[in-house]
């Protein structure tokens, strides 16, 4: 599969949800370009901004279904950003299982119609007291299915 035939292959904006993410002056390498390290990090304030607005996380923190770890994250850099201002991360549910999710990303442009960075993050519920992991309530899995890529495809 060529790197086009990748990009094309991930989900159209139509599934999952497209968070709006800043660029800032200060997450640019001394390249003018956006530093490797931020696309995580873009990636993770989005999934706080999705969660959060659903009510997963509370001003003391994070408790629940929100207190999860990140088992693997994977990325491909498609193309570079070189420029700060408004940018988009598209998020989608690729597998919910009982105790762990694993989740799809775009980094694209604030509309969606060009994708920067792509790849995908797992994550494992764990319960504060015992640091094992835990199953997701039902309420996580209801919220968690609005963003469930169809089978069958992009």
């Amino acid at each position: 599969m060529t790197r086009t035939e990748e990009i094309t292959s991930l989900p159209s904006t139509d599934v999952g949800v497209l968070v709006p993410v800043t660029v800032n002056y200060d997450d640019l390498d001394p390249m003018g370009m956006l530093h490797n390290s931020r696309y995580q990090v873009l990636v993770e304030r989005a999934w706080v901004t999705y969660w959060g607005e659903r009510g997963f996380i509370s001003e003391s923190g994070l408790d629940g279904d929100a207190f999860n770890v990140v088992k693997t994250f994977t990325i491909t850099f498609d193309f570079p950003i070189r420029k700060i201002g408004e940018f988009a991360v598209h998020l989608w549910m690729e597998r919910l299982g009982n105790t762990s999710s694993t989740a799809g990303y775009r980094v694209c442009s604030a509309d969606g119609g060009t994708t920067y960075a792509h790849g995908s993050r797992t994550i494992v519920c764990i319960d504060v007291a015992t640091l094992t992991p835990t199953p997701w309530s039902d309420r996580a899995r209801k919220a968690a299915q609005a963003l469930v890529v169809p089978h069958g495809g992009a």
